[in-house]
């Protein structure tokens, strides 16, 4: 919101200075640079989540197999000890 106002501020006092000078390139390129700002808050507004937890649809979880262990995880380890490790702490959560 603040930056849309800065847009439309800086906008009304190129219009109405007029100016072709340093001081108008300046404000010309600070009205692009606050609608660029504004135009990407806007999307990110546009593109959130719902606020509310009873319209979000439901997260899944992925158990991973029957010990809660996924693939990657098993291939990364290849120590039959650190695997029975692994089950062993899973199992105690």
């Amino acid at each position: 919101m603040t930056a849309s106002l800065a847009t439309v501020s800086l906008l009304v006092t190129l219009v109405v200075l007029r100016r072709a000078d340093f001081l108008g390139v300046v404000l010309a390129i600070l009205v692009v640079l606050l609608a660029m700002i504004t135009g990407v808050a806007v999307d990110a507004a546009r593109h959130q989540p719902p606020a509310d937890p009873a319209t979000a649809p439901p997260q899944q979880q992925s158990t991973g197999g029957p010990h809660g262990i996924d693939a990657p995880t098993l291939e990364t380890l290849d120590n039959p000890m650190m695997v029975a490790a692994l089950r062993a702490r899973l199992r105690d959560r």
